[in-house]
């Protein structure tokens, strides 16, 4: 079926154009680690609805009117999420504060935005502590997704591989809310990882790995994950993942992971768009732009801003129809509770 206009959805949005507020209460809770005489509650961060509507009207809201996308799923900025600072309590009132932030912004804002939960991770703590700020995000926030941090340690990678039981508690709860993860780390404390240059591929890269080693899928059929930023290296070394994938003698690729991971557009050139809708079926390619995120200038070779990503999808060699899934088709999918909201709003 031929869909000339398709909704643009944009499955990888940040808050990352927060009120000054946000950041200065954050950085007071950081203080009081050291001396919790200085720690702010909850209630003394104090931002209008004037003051989210300015800072989203001005930023995402625009761009996305310039650039002719129309709903974005959108999530606390994530190099904020920070998991490595403080212990669970300070994580799991720094989530549900962003989490609040983007459910307003979609309250003000509901034909253009809709929620992704940041959870309350912390590293070494029982994964099963997220499951409430997720319940919660779900049920009364009506959010769409997660995401979920494969290295809350921040740049040391102590947490076990996502194919671990360990993780199970929170894929039990994608699998009943059916919700998928976009799985993302945050901020970098290894000085070796630059956190959106290398931190961020590395843990798309050694997500892609962790499932072609496992056995997840068998346990969670219909468990759904994005990988951001293009699938980090994965399809630039698709050979090398099948190859490695017939060595440990696990299914095709194609059987073994493509019904359950997705791929978003956070590739920011041509070429890389090019390549991606190449290899990886674009059955499994989201679009998305992070936009006002990592990066965020101007392509002297083109003009135009790296992150203008529906540039590179219209500029591809893609069929109408190849179009509506990466632009609309796929994610009502992948999102089945996106799905079910826009068809409520009649789209």
């Amino acid at each position: 079926m031929e869909r000339k206009i398709p909704l643009i959805i944009d499955c990888h949005g940040h808050y990352t154009t927060a009120p000054r507020a946000l950041e200065e209460w954050r950085n007071r809770q950081i203080a009081s680690l050291k001396d919790p005489a200085v720690a702010p509650k909850a209630a003394e961060l104090r931002i209008s609805d004037d003051e989210l509507r300015e800072s989203i009207e001005t930023n995402q809201l625009a761009k996305m009117r310039e650039r002719g996308s129309d709903l974005t799923i959108f999530s606390p900025r994530a190099s904020f999420m920070a998991h490595h600072i403080g212990d669970f309590q300070t994580s799991s009132t720094w989530s549900a504060i962003c989490n609040e932030l983007c459910y307003r912004v979609s309250g003000l804002f509901p034909d253009n935005f809709i929620g992704a939960a940041m959870l309350p991770q912390s590293p070494g703590v029982d994964p099963t502590t997220c499951i409430p700020e997720l319940e919660k995000c779900v049920r009364e926030y009506g959010f769409v997704a997660i995401n979920l941090n494969p290295d809350p340690s921040g740049g040391h990678w102590k947490e076990p591989p996502l194919t671990d039981r360990w993780w199970y508690p929170i894929y039990e709860k994608m699998v009943e809310y059916d919700i998928p993860a976009m799985i993302h780390v945050s901020t970098s404390c290894n000085a070796c990882f630059h956190t959106t240059g290398a931190h961020y591929i590395n843990a798309d890269t050694t997500a892609v790995m962790q499932l072609i080693q496992g056995d997840l899928f068998k346990d969670f059929p219909t468990l759904r994950f994005v990988i951001p930023h293009g699938g980090g290296a994965a399809p630039y070394h698709w050979g090398r993942y099948r190859g490695l994938a017939q060595e440990l003698k696990k299914p095709l690729l194609k059987d073994h992971l493509l019904n359950n991971i997705f791929f978003d557009t956070c590739v920011y050139h041509q070429p890389g768009i090019d390549l991606l809708t190449k290899v990886i079926p674009v059955r499994n390619v989201l679009f998305a732009s992070e936009m006002i995120g990592a990066v965020r200038g101007i392509d002297p070779e083109t003009g135009h801003y790296y992150d203008d990503t529906k540039r590179y999808i219209e500029a591809a060699a893609l069929t109408a129809e190849e179009r509506y899934q990466i632009y609309e088709g796929n994610a009502r999918r992948v999102y089945p509770r996106l799905d079910a909201a826009l068809k409520a709003r009649g789209k």
